[in-house]
């Protein structure tokens, strides 16, 4: 399966696909838009992923100083349990470590326990609680931090 997959930075004939992914996976989704404003934030680092020639997944991560923000990851719903989101964490977390980030931090739903458990497998731990972070249903998000040094 790995001959079929291709991680690469976002380019801008990714943005319908990357808001379909938004459209499919979050109730309050990104516009394409909001995700073509990130092709020119210069703190903006954003990586997608192509099975068998389609971007099917992305991961979005904003730099400051020596901190990373993870804003989004997201994969096809028919397409997750195969590992996707896990290649695109390593593939972000690299990109980390090899370029002085000595943290990155997350915000998920309180909910979310397989995207919980994919974020504590690489070493996130719960940080705090932002109660009512989320305004289409007033869940409270979890913040997480993975400390890279």
């Amino acid at each position: 399966m790995s001959d079929q997959i291709l991680i690469r930075d976002m380019r801008e004939s990714d943005l319908d696909a990357m808001a379909a992914i938004e459209q499919a996976s979050f109730s309050v989704p990104w516009t394409r838009n909001m995700l073509e404003e990130e092709l020119s934030n210069s703190r903006a680092r954003y990586r997608v992923l192509e099975f068998q020639g389609a971007v099917v997944g992305y991961i979005g991560m904003w730099q400051i100083l020596d901190e990373g923000h993870i804003t989004n990851v997201a994969v096809l719903p028919e397409l997750r349990r195969r590992g996707f989101a896990r290649r695109l964490m390593q593939d972000l977390v690299d990109y980390a470590k090899a370029n002085g980030i000595r943290s990155l931090t997350l915000e998920v739903r309180v909910g979310n326990l397989p995207a919980i458990r994919l974020y504590e497998s690489f070493g996130f731990q719960i940080e705090g609680r932002r109660k009512h972070y989320y305004a289409d249903n007033n869940e409270d998000a979890l913040i997480m931090w993975l400390r890279l040094e």
